[in-house]
């Protein structure tokens, strides 16, 4: 056989795994691509080892440690990928740019940048509403869906 053949096979698998990294916004996608990039570098040593007739086999023992270097790469992948879901309600790679935490305060009560922190909220008729309230007050009952709180845009 022929080393081409499967170097041509790893070089699409790693070809494809790049092309997820940079193309998709989803983690989880993102994670997938990089196993394949790993799988096509575990091809390479494999057949690069029968190739040159090694008498070690270190092309084989070093894929060992890469498959387990990827099965820890998964684990601590989708833990993070799992605990960034459940404070942000989302994985999309985009929309995770920073890693700093939501603005609690809302840019109506917040000042200029650099003018120090912001002034209290003013305490309405409906009781005090800003980042010292207990919480969302609910929408009043005869308004519909105009002053509905809306948390799937949260963060």
């Amino acid at each position: 056989m022929h080393v081409v053949y499967p170097v041509i096979v790893s070089a699409l698998l790693f070809s494809i795994g790049v092309y997820g990294v940079l193309a998709r916004r989803n983690a989880i996608l993102v994670l997938m691509s990089v196993e394949l990039m790993l799988n096509a570098v575990n091809l390479n040593l494999v057949v690069f080892d029968v190739w040159l007739r090694d008498r070690l086999h270190g092309g084989q023992v070093l894929t060992l440690f890469v498959i387990v270097i990827a099965a820890a790469e998964v684990g601590l992948g989708l833990a993070i990928v799992l605990s960034v879901f459940r404070n942000r309600r989302t994985i999309d790679v985009d929309r995770l740019r920073d890693l700093s935490e939501r603005d609690l305060m809302s840019p109506a009560t917040a000042g200029p940048p650099g003018s120090g922190p912001a002034a209290p909220p003013e305490a309405g008729p409906a009781g005090p509403s800003g980042p010292g309230a207990a919480g969302p007050r609910p929408a009043p009952s005869g308004s519909g869906s105009a002053g509905a709180l809306d948390l799937s845009e949260a963060g």
